[in-house]
């Protein structure tokens, strides 16, 4: 049954977000929205809830349809209220009155614990956060429901819980739901929206199908459009052979046929439609100075406390090595942050290291942390590189101009920069360090998919060392060589990851 019908929809904001999409949504339909950072995904969803006024198209719903929308931010308005308050709000009030056991209800299928339901949201995590904002929008049950970014800053347990609670609704109930979570697109979604300017596809797989068949289509349109440009090329040269023939012999016939063969030219070239180019949101480049050194980091059964000295948990004897692309798997809480943090101040103040762990004189640190707390808000990405790096002002502009950065947005306090956009400058920023080590904690949460696919290709490409936490299972696949799981209090190598998620799914 069709409950939404989108047709020629279009928003222009400056330049077309997207234009002509058509998009029938039926009951049972789970559809992932892919597109790059600010490409129009929560515009479309505005579009949808009716908070946003297409420029062009129009949009139909099924009579009395309602529709669930989870934003990505908490209104500030709901920071002080609690956990519980916050979704019990969303009730009518006759129906919050005589109804709340709706609100146990949808707590309980998200595994809210009794005492985080009490905590004002201000005090909760990212992660706890983004689960009040779905449990009260979900309290109402909505017909339809449209989350925007719903893995933001959720760890992998979470993740794991959130795909589980969304394969257990009804499945009548349609979900359209934008991430940039590879892993959590083909675990959750039965269809693919690949938002674009002009022409939007849609397939009837998953993401990782639908990207495949989406690669096919634009290389197939790539060829047609490269043949089609051949062939018109040769009727203009056969034009200009038979026009200086027919000048030369006087034949009004051959000029008839020159014109002909110009219309045909002509004709093949407006009909031609380039291949899809995706619109780069700024390149990502790293570097790798290299080292003799082959063993770079040595960990003689290091102990791993808190900051207050609760142990967590011990190291073993341990070496990361040149080329190693380590990634270390926990659970929330086992210490992950506490180890690279240990490791950073052994590599960048080695006189106030422990003697269970070493790092090689040679070491130069490439470090990113998911706060990207070392671009202070109040600076600008202008003035961050140039006081950083000996590099002048042209070159510092060119430099952010490459890494997506308007002349605009180089003046900007890095504050009011958008995630992916300040993402892109901790990557420049790692870049111009030029280490031979990198230690990256959650470096994808802000990357777009390509901005995602660019940086496994550098890690991969320059042959980096690095050990790395993730909480993205497609990322923590393509880049990892070696696998370090924190369990029982020790530190221990692994084969492979796959073990460790279906522990965190299960």
């Amino acid at each position: 049954m069709t409950l939404i019908n989108i047709r020629n929809l279009g928003v222009t904001l400056g330049n077309p977000l997207f234009s002509k999409l058509n998009l029938v949504v039926n009951t049972g339909d789970r559809i992932g929205l892919v597109a790059a950072n600010g490409r129009g995904k929560s515009t479309l969803l505005a579009c949808i809830t009716g908070a946003l006024e297409p420029s062009e198209g129009e949009i139909t719903k099924a009579r009395g349809l309602t529709v669930g929308h989870v934003a990505q931010n908490v209104p500030p308005g709901l920071f002080d209220t609690p956990f519980y308050d916050a979704v019990l709000q969303a009730l009518p009030a006759d129906q919050a009155e005589s109804e709340s056991w709706r609100v146990d209800v949808v707590l309980e299928s998200l595994e809210v614990p009794e005492a985080m339901r009490a905590r004002p949201l201000k005090q909760l995590s990212g992660g706890w956060q983004r689960l009040a904002m779905l449990a009260r929008t979900w309290v109402s049950e909505p017909d339809v429901l449209l989350l925007d970014e719903p893995t933001n800053h959720l760890d992998l347990e979470k993740i794991a819980q959130l795909e589980g609670w969304l394969n257990a609704l009804p499945r009548d109930v349609p979900v359209i739901l934008s991430s940039h979570d590879r892993a959590f697109l083909d675990a959750t979604t039965n269809r693919t929206l690949f938002l674009r300017p002009e022409q939007s596809p849609v397939f009837a797989l998953p993401y990782a199908r639908a990207r495949a068949a989406l690669d096919d289509a634009d290389a197939s349109e790539a060829r047609r459009y490269e043949r089609d440009m051949k062939v018109a090329e040769q009727l203009r040269k056969q034009a200009a052979k038979l026009n200086n023939i027919g000048i030369n012999s006087g034949s009004d016939l051959l000029v008839v046929k020159t014109k002909q063969l110009k219309q045909r030219a002509e004709k093949l070239e407006d009909a031609a439609k380039p291949a899809h180019l995706e619109r780069s949101a700024g390149a990502i480049r790293l570097a790798n100075r290299g080292t003799h050194a082959k063993v770079l980091v040595t960990l003689e059964d290091a102990a791993v406390t808190t900051p207050d000295g609760t142990p967590l948990f011990k190291t073993g004897r341990q070496f990361i090595c040149q080329g190693d692309r380590i990634v270390l798997l926990g659970l929330n809480g086992a210490g992950k942050s506490r180890l690279v943090s240990m490791l950073k101040q052994a590599i960048e103040r080695p006189e106030t290291a422990r003697d269970s762990i070493k790092a090689t004189p040679s070491l130069v640190l490439g470090y990113g942390d998911q706060a990207l707390a070392d671009l202070a808000d109040s600076d600008t990405p202008i003035g961050t590189i140039i006081r950083r790096f000996d590099v002048g002002d042209q070159r510092a502009r060119a430099l952010l101009a490459g890494a997506g950065m308007t002349i605009d947005m180089q003046a900007k306090p890095i504050g009011q920069l958008s995630g992916g956009q300040k993402a892109r400058l901790g990557m420049l920023v790692l870049r111009l360090a030029e280490p031979n080590f990198y230690l990256l904690d959650e470096p994808t949460n802000h990357l777009d998919i390509d901005g995602q696919e660019a940086l496994e290709g550098e890690l991969m490409s320059h042959e980096a060392s690095c050990l790395l936490v993730s909480h993205d299972r497609s990322f923590v696949r393509a880049v990892g060589n070696r696998f370090w799981l924190i369990e029982k209090k020790r530190l221990v190598e692994v084969e492979s990851p796959e073990g460790f998620f279906a522990s965190v799914a299960g």
